[in-house]
């Protein structure tokens, strides 16, 4: 069977690449809008997905402070400032483009994603960072079997599952929890979010006699609508388990 690491499709968009949004974009500090603006772009600093820059014209109770630091963002330099929106300051909030970055940047600022409060596109909140207008999240019900064991133990088995396509990452293979052996695996407190998906509602670890096996599958009870064909399933890291997919185990992914 092929390598796992290479079964899936990458990420095609280059670092420094500019697109307009399309959409309204606003943010909040102390509950406050600190910009509001139809003219954002997204800028990738980095390949997996972009952040949002914002015209500084668009800032609404948001001020700018320059912090005299410079530094490159991989779309080119930028000016570091904090925000200031009331009696709110947030250090470090914020990055305006020099002249070295590609033109469409120029007189916009990037926030820092956790310096501000709330993001929204249009009336809804976005979490964790923009999604990339250039990823794809599916799920598909398949028949195909899964069996997940670890140190040899056997924690699932299933005769069918739903396979979750998420660009750039590995399929995910999700199982009906009477398919898992929720008696070997250990409730943690971890709780993980992604624009995509949503918010977790549970993940396990695994104690075998060989050591702990920390957080090694998760679940969504409430996905977003985009993937609600995993809603109340139970997955696995193919990169912490041994997962044999119609009998074949796979290469663990990287």
């Amino acid at each position: 069977m092929a390598d796992e690491s290479v079964r899936y499709p990458g990420l095609i968009v280059p670092v420094g690449h500019v697109e307009p949004v399309p959409r309204r974009v606003r943010g909040t500090v102390g509950g406050r809008i600190a910009f509001d603006t139809r003219r954002a772009l997204y800028v990738w600093e980095r390949r997996p997905y972009p952040q949002f820059s914002i015209p500084v014209e668009d800032l609404v109770d948001g001020t700018l402070v320059d912090e005299g630091h410079s530094e490159q963002r991989g779309a080119g330099s930028a000016r570091r400032h904090s925000l200031r929106v009331g009696s709110e300051l947030r250090a470090g909030a914020a990055w305006v483009w020099a002249d070295d970055a590609p033109e469409p940047l120029h007189g916009t600022v990037r926030f820092e994603w956790v310096a501000l409060d709330s993001w929204f596109e249009e009336d809804e909140l976005v979490f964790v960072h923009p999604r990339s207008p250039y990823a794809r999240v599916d799920t598909r019900r398949s028949s195909s079997s899964v069996r997940v064991e670890v140190d040899g133990v056997v924690l699932a088995d299933a005769p069918h599952c739903v396979k979750l396509f998420e660009t750039g990452l590995p399929t995910r293979y999700y199982l009906d929890p009477p398919y898992v052996d929720l008696t070997r695996l250990r409730p943690t407190d971890t709780v993980s979010s992604c624009p995509y998906k949503g918010t977790t509602s549970g993940y396990w670890s695994f104690d075998s006699e060989v050591g702990a096996h920390e957080d090694i599958a998760w679940a969504y009870d409430h996905p977003t609508n985009q993937v609600d064909g995993v809603a109340g399933m139970i997955t696995f890291y193919n990169e912490r388990v041994d997962l044999y997919v119609d009998g074949a185990l796979l290469p663990r992914a990287t």
